[in-house]
């Protein structure tokens, strides 16, 4: 794979000793370092096996290193090494776990031409992934050639098929269709199946019939996992149905079920929103003394809710706890906290977190640029408002720099701002800047301006007229 040969072999060098070194080097980049010196032993005899080659391609993919894993699979080929479903299957899911499910079907389509013959592990393998990834329309068209090469429907294969129709509210009909008829066919579903039909009820707000077939699953001797009690969860909390929610956290801990993080997350958004941030916070302690590890969606969670309400400095204290944890916030989490400094008309605070963004990095995507966009326009209006035009000033020219649109409210603040301190030069400043911008200043900035000049003229008049009277007392008049 083109990495130095420098692994010296102390004795007789064996496929199986090749193999037991690669499974205890963490380091992709030795690990390649020892399959390439094995390699090197070619002309002494040695020869990679399936079980080499299979744990390389698997070290490979796992660091998303595709392109030498598929290098790897045609050398297999070439040296005629026996290569089996799972080896594939391996990469399929490495594709599909960094969202390129058209690569997984590519990798599943050339099995063919390596002589080796797809099983139904290997169809619902991909199917699932196209599921997951939303190719829904593919996903549909691919099972449809299961049932026509002759894969008989199993639970695997429909419980994957009633993922993809719980997807969209419209086939949920269609779902529940294939779900009733499972038995006929002789499947009987299982937990997972009622799990993603009580998920899809819950996502499209159907708390009742959710409800409704979380007691059919237990009367069918199916045990609800922490998958479907956290959807169900979810789904109450969605409705504002607080309370019921948190009995069923109690029922399944209860049942000895172990709540996750996206359990406890749920639940903190539902009393977040529910304006009860006090209770989110407890549950953070008990999710913490559980030795469950919050995730950006939990702080996020908590920090919104916080900010909601106006407690700002619990805000920031969670958000040093997430720093703590080596968790670093995201533009749309700093834009919470800004806003929340905006609420409360701290508009120091909030340009200084603002700084901190801009200094460790951070940058708004597609989704937040918008949101920052109106909460830069928000403090600089702010600070010209509350006395710091300096300040102001700074963070205009940093918006200037990083392509942040500026609106004409925040371009009249500091117009407005600078011409009642008497800095013409650089109300003038701004005012250009406004027009280049494709601005058009409001009558009110004209007079602004004009009116510190015309206040300026009026200044140095009177002071012309001071300095002719008194050079007149010092000056003798003519005889």
């Amino acid at each position: 794979m083109g990495s130095k040969a420098m692994f010296k072999w102390s004795k007789q060098i064996t496929p199986s000793l090749v193999e037991q070194l690669l499974r205890a080097e963490r380091d992709l980049q030795k690990a390649i370092l020892i399959f390439d010196s094995a390699t090197a032993e070619y002309a002494k005899g040695f020869q990679h096996d399936h079980s080499t080659f299979s744990l390389m391609i698997s070290k490979l993919v796992s660091a998303n290193q595709f392109r030498s894993a598929e290098e790897l699979l045609n050398r297999m080929k070439e040296e005629k090494c026996n290569i089996t479903e799972d080896i594939f299957l391996s990469i399929c899911r490495a594709y599909g776990r960094v969202h390129r499910p058209l690569d997984a079907v590519r990798i599943f389509h050339t099995m063919k031409d390596f002589q080796c013959k797809p099983t139904e592990k290997s169809y619902i393998t991909v199917f699932a992934i196209l599921v997951e990834e939303n190719q829904l329309k593919i996903a549909l068209r691919f099972y449809r050639h299961m049932r026509e090469i002759g894969i008989p429907p199993s639970v695997a294969s429909l419980n994957v098929l009633i993922k993809a129709l719980c997807k969209n509210s419209g086939t949920m009909d269609s779902a529940f269709r294939i779900f009733r008829e499972m038995p006929n066919r002789g499947c009987t579903p299982d937990s997972y199946t009622y799990g993603t039909l009580i998920n899809g009820l819950c996502r499209f707000g159907k708390i009742g019939e959710a409800k409704e077939l979380f007691k059919e699953m237990e009367t069918k001797g199916c045990l609800p996992s922490v998958v479907t009690y956290s959807s169900l969860i979810h789904g109450l909390c969605q409705s504002n149905d607080l309370d019921e929610a948190l009995g069923l956290l109690e029922e399944m801990i209860s049942k000895c079920i172990e709540p996750n993080v996206f359990t406890y997350s749920a639940l903190m958004d539902g009393f977040c929103k529910g304006g009860r941030s006090s209770q989110a916070m407890e549950l953070l302690e008990m999710m913490i003394s559980k030795r469950q590890r919050p995730n950006m969606i939990t702080y996020s969670t908590l920090i919104h809710g916080l900010c909601k309400e106006g407690k700002l400095r619990e805000a920031l204290e969670i958000l040093d706890r997430m720093k703590l944890q080596g968790l670093k916030p995201d533009a749309g989490l700093y834009a919470k906290i800004i806003n929340g400094f905006c609420d409360i008309f701290k508009f120091q605070e909030a340009a200084n977190f603002l700084d901190e963004m801009v200094l460790g990095g951070i940058s708004p995507n597609r989704l937040t640029w918008s949101l920052h966009v109106r909460i830069y326009n928000m403090v600089v209006q702010g600070l010209c408002t509350n006395g710091d035009p300096n300040r102001a000033f700074q963070l205009y020219l940093s918006m200037r720099s990083r392509g942040i649109s500026i609106n004409t409210g925040t371009f009249d603040s500091l117009v407005e701002c600078f011409c009642k301190r008497g800095d013409l030069h650089k109300a003038a400043r701004i005012v250009d800047e406004m027009v280049i911008d494709g601005c058009v200043p409001a009558e009110g900035t004209w007079n602004a301006v004009v009116g510190g000049f015309w206040d300026r003229r009026k200044v140095r008049e009177s002071t012309e007229l001071l300095q002719v009277e008194l050079m007149s007392e010092f000056v003798e008049p003519e005889r």
